[in-house]
């Protein structure tokens, strides 16, 4: 027998798992904002992106607990504000846009998967805020595709592109 073929993941996911505050990993640090494009340069309005870091001391530590909830409804409504938890959701809008605001990892970099219409399986890949030994192994014009630029001082820029001329460097941890 056959093994069944993925099937695409989403863009139903848009309804369940955003939650208000989900790119607040830490407040008071920096932003790093950008854009989901597909292959021929279009913004992906529907897209979903997780991400995990380490914190300024470089520990990997989650925080569980740190949604808050309306004690009536029992809507989500969003973090504590306080907690660093190493994991942010943030959805896309209309334009293709997200925004997570975070501290600077000691490890240099933020991992991120990517959910979007179209995909058979997420897509793993890094925003690197530095050099690194592993952009160092990568060919220049594809090592640039995971490093942020700086718009200013605090504000990081980090596109990806899922497919074409501009794609980003995905990785397989399978």
């Amino acid at each position: 027998m056959n093994p069944t073929p993925s099937q695409t993941v989403g863009p139903f996911y848009g309804y369940a798992l955003p939650f208000p505050g989900g790119g607040d990993i830490a407040l008071g640090g920096i932003a790093v904002h950008g854009y989901v494009y597909d292959g021929a340069g279009e913004p992906v309005p529907d897209a979903l992106l997780e991400f995990w870091q380490a914190d300024e001391q470089g520990r990997v530590r989650g925080a569980p607990g740190t949604l808050r909830r309306d004690p009536t409804s029992a809507a989500v409504l969003g973090r504590d504000g306080v907690t660093f938890t190493g994991f942010g959701r943030v959805a896309t809008d209309r334009d293709g846009h997200w925004t997570l605001r975070t501290v600077e990892p000691a490890n240099g970099y933020i991992s991120v998967c990517v959910f979007a219409r179209g995909l058979l399986r997420h897509l793993y890949t890094r925003i690197y805020l530095g050099r690194d030994a592993f952009l160092d192994s990568l060919p220049p014009e594809r090592g640039r595709t995971l490093v942020a630029v700086e718009e200013r001082e605090g504000v990081r820029r980090f596109d990806i592109h899922l497919q074409g001329e501009k794609e980003t460097v995905f990785l397989d941890f399978g």
